[in-house]
């Protein structure tokens, strides 16, 4: 049995180590204290941290890989592009489902929940999911990418940049054109640099019907062989295309190497064309009208021109 003085020693024993779980109790509490349900700070803490190590390793990820393109292709930069940028997003997803597991949440029971939600956003955002779709195809296939000559709805346009909802292109008057993802991947794209930047150039003229064929051709390909922009890997082309009611049409093509400025070289083609015509003194035949009568309707102009024919101011067929 214990004295009053043990007893006294005892009891105030157990208030000094009740006292000290409580002082130290409260930073339990917050770090254990729920922010949602199944959410504590220590998880969210966590999620945090670990979305963060994820956006620095995809910072060192992509810059690792901008050192190794520089040294390989310092000049393709639509594919660095591309490969950065899905390279970012694989790593930031793998980042927050890892955060997730790791925080106790069952991805089973989130990947349930996300495909339910994900059909709800379908039906409510149809085109911008349309338009996210079509931008991860553009970037998996890399059939444009930044840099590229197209042509999207009858309009010559270069692409600026390339984002996930959209696309910016700029057009030969300086205007930047937003275009969405889908639009590219649902219509027919003209892309004038898929696999080289050669590009066709075609000029028509027409020249008189008396003049020599032989040597229009001749004076036209000389021409365009002699063309200061023709690409000299391709040979160029004369053709006779049409008998044209005023004229024998030809038509000149030219190969060039930069598909943007096609509009400017083709000017430069006619120029070139209507010098070496008129040097060589071949007619550039334009729209001429011939009437011709018959000798009855001739007779009847004949007699009215004839002397003592005016007409009276009293005859009603005059």
């Amino acid at each position: 049995m214990l004295g009053p003085q043990a007893a006294q020693q005892t009891t105030a024993a157990g208030e000094t180590a009740a006292a000290t779980p409580q002082d130290g109790g409260w930073a339990q509490r917050i770090w254990g204290s729920r922010i949602f349900d199944e959410l504590t700070v220590a998880d969210l803490v966590l999620i945090l941290a670990v979305v963060a190590l994820a956006w620095i390793l995809s910072v060192l990820v992509r810059a690792a890989l901008t050192r190794a393109f520089q040294r390989r292709a310092p000049s393709d930069q639509g594919s660095q592009l591309v490969v950065k940028r899905l390279l970012h997003y694989v790593i930031m997803s793998v980042g927050f489902f890892l955060a997730l597991n790791l925080a106790g949440f069952s991805l089973t029971s989130l990947f349930a929940a996300g495909a339910v939600f994900a059909v709800v956003i379908g039906f409510a955002l149809q085109n911008l999911s349309e338009n996210f779709v079509a931008g991860v195809i553009l970037m998996v296939e890399r059939s444009i990418t930044p840099g590229d000559v197209l042509e999207v709805e009858g309009r010559v346009v270069r692409v600026i940049r390339m984002g996930i909802r959209a696309t910016v292109a700029r057009t030969r008057d300086d205007e930047d054109l937003i275009v969405p993802n889908s639009l590219l991947v649902t219509t027919t794209v003209k892309n004038y640099t898929l696999h080289d930047s050669l590009y066709r150039v075609r000029a028509s003229v027409g020249v008189a019907y008396s003049s020599d064929i032989a040597k229009v051709r001749g004076v036209l390909e000389s021409c365009a062989r002699s063309f200061a922009g023709r690409h000299a890997s391709k040979d160029p082309r004369v053709l006779l295309t049409e008998f044209a009611a005023n004229a024998v049409k030809f038509e000149v093509s030219i190969w060039i190497e930069d598909p943007w400025h096609s509009a400017w070289l083709l000017s430069q083609l006619n120029e070139a064309v209507w010098s070496a015509l008129k040097s060589a003194e071949i007619a550039i035949a334009f729209p001429q009208l011939d009437l011709h009568l018959d000798p009855e309707v001739l007779k009847a102009l004949g007699a009215r021109g004839a002397p003592g024919s005016e007409a009276r101011p009293s005859d009603p067929a005059h």
